[in-house]
């Protein structure tokens, strides 16, 4: 058991560190520093909308529409970070 809430922890880390990626990249586009016509940057963006969007557009039907404001980023970092601590309550647990 306790093999397989640390393997859940490592995937949790992963998506966790993949929409810290996500955001920084949509910055770095807002702001101009990085631009969608280099192919290798345009193939880690849609890479990571591809990964992310699913999950981003289930987070966006609750949420209330807030403009330009996207909170579905940091209501997943939020859901992330509770399930990393039921996690890891479960995982002193069995000791």
């Amino acid at each position: 058991m306790t093999s397989l809430l640390m393997i859940l922890l490592s995937a949790i880390n992963i998506v966790w560190w993949i929409v810290i990626a996500h955001v920084v990249m949509s910055w770095l586009i807002t702001f101009n520093v990085v631009n969608l016509q280099q192919p290798f940057v345009y193939q880690i963006w849609s890479g990571l909308n591809r990964l992310l969007e699913p999950i981003y557009t289930r987070i966006r039907n609750f949420l209330p529409n807030m403009g330009g404001l996207d909170l579905a980023p940091l209501v997943l970092f939020f859901a992330l970070y509770a399930l990393r601590i039921i996690i890891v309550n479960n995982l002193y647990a069995t000791y």
